[in-house]
């Protein structure tokens, strides 16, 4: 992993901090990032230099060293961003294993005094502190990590369903009409035209299952929810499948394949990563079978503990916490009624009443929420009305219908979310590079 990117006064990156422990002693190397501290012992120095991968040890002994360098230090300033040449030296006596005897240091670009967030963690900021200066808080290592696991999971749900047959596709985000019938979408002006953000690619994706059969869109969706919550964000990342000549059963089995496919890959790629993070993998994390209950079951065990909620009403947060302490991680609640999930989801054949329609639940928190669609125009254009919508509205996606479109189902899952249960973090915004709620616009 060499650089060869030119930086200012025409030196080359040659190294990544990572690739220091395994080169053999004297290696010449060019290294640069971020100064994070300095540890003055009068006649020695310890820089620790930080770049995207580690750190690594400058070790300058003030007799030995060039007037430049011993300059240099005078005038340094933590987070300035620094070159340095010099050699690798093996030695036990610093805790990575090695340390760089520098030759020639130069300074990049110097950071301001005082810094608006403590890098080093020694300091503790509190969260608005933290979201306000995002770009310092992403240099901490315990923040950078997440983004790392966070890129190693969409490439393993990329991988899992490109074997899977799935096409990847990218649907419009501006759209002439409100698609799924919900009031939580934003406006915006469109030329001369009011047109709205999309908070989901359903009804796109469920007509290109009559064109490539299974397809998926990994996107950034929008809805404009009131909610203030840990777990909830206005702007946010979507993994969506569709595939026809599947039903929600089919599509179920496929997303817990799809979430022990993740684990499996992490297990295999970044258990150093998510120790550092306090998250360790065991063996029943890529094993253990999703628990699975129905919605009415789910009332049976509330009623048991004393939390009583009528048959056709949302589960509440409160009663999810409570459905959780019977389970200690995934789980799927099932066939759910008709009349809480969107105009799209198939009745059950055997009760209108109930529909073909699951939740992905990690604890209380819902990742993922798919189902079986209604692929008849007929009983699509009565579902959109019995929901109190204009078919009239829907006319572009119900043209679909008429020219053989696919039984189908599919699900969404929260991108998020996921990252959330991962890596155990309690607050979403944690687990996105610049969050977007109802009070934060900026950065």
């Amino acid at each position: 992993m060499r650089n060869t990117i030119t930086q200012r006064g025409h030196w080359k990156k040659t190294h990544y901090n990572c690739q220091l422990s395994s080169l053999p002693d004297g290696t010449e190397v060019t290294v640069m990032g971020w100064l994070q501290d300095v540890r003055d012992l009068g006649k020695i120095k310890f820089l620790v230099l930080r770049d995207s991968t580690g750190v690594a040890q400058v070790t300058v002994k003030v007799d030995a060293a060039t007037k430049n360098i011993v300059d240099l230090l005078s005038k340094l300033t933590r987070e300035s961003v620094i070159a340095v040449k010099g050699v690798v030296k093996r030695t036990e006596k610093s805790r990575l294993g090695f340390e760089v005897i520098p030759s020639e240091l130069k300074v990049l670009n110097y950071a301001k005094k005082p810094l608006p967030l403590e890098v080093t963690g020694k300091t503790p900021a509190d969260f608005e502190t933290r979201m306000s200066v995002r770009f310092m808080d992403l240099r901490r290592r315990s923040e950078l990590l997440i983004f790392k696991i966070q890129h190693e999971v969409l490439r393993a749900i990329r991988s899992f369903l490109h074997e899977k047959g799935f096409t990847e596709v990218f649907t419009p985000k501006i759209l002439a009409s409100a698609t799924e019938g919900g009031a939580e979408l934003f406006k915006v002006k469109y030329f001369d035209k009011d047109a709205y953000l999309a908070q989901s690619p359903q009804l796109y994706k469920e007509v290109l299952t009559s064109c490539f059969e299974k397809v998926y869109e990994i996107g950034v969706y929008f809805r404009a929810e009131e909610s203030n919550t840990p777990y909830h964000l206005n702007e946010f990342v979507s993994v969506d499948i569709e595939a026809a000549f599947m039903d929600y059963e089919d599509v179920m089995q496929l997303l817990e394949e799809c979430i022990k496919h993740v684990y499996h890959h992490l297990a295999a790629n970044c258990s150093r990563e998510l120790r550092e993070l306090g998250v360790e993998l065991t063996k029943e994390d890529v094993t253990k079978h999703f628990p699975r209950i129905t919605y009415s079951k789910a009332l049976e065990v509330l009623q048991d503990k004393g939390f009583a909620i009528n048959w056709g009403e949302d589960l509440t947060t409160p009663a999810l916490r409570k459905l959780s302490e019977e389970f200690e991680g995934y789980y799927f609640i099932t066939d759910w009624p008709t009349e809480t999930k969107p105009f799209y989801i198939k009745p059950s054949v055997k009760d209108k009443n109930i529909c073909e329609a699951f939740d992905l639940m990690w604890r209380h928190i819902e990742l993922a929420s798919g189902g079986t669609r209604i692929h008849v125009r007929e009983e699509l254009e009565e579902s959109l009305r019995l929901k109190g919508l204009n078919p009239e509205s829907f006319k572009e996606h119900l043209k679909a219908f008429d020219y053989g479109m696919p039984p189908h189902a599919g699900w969404g899952l929260g991108l998020s979310r996921l990252i959330m249960a991962i890596t155990r973090r309690q607050n979403i915004r944690e687990v996105v590079l610049f969050p977007r709620d109802r009070t934060r616009l900026t950065p």
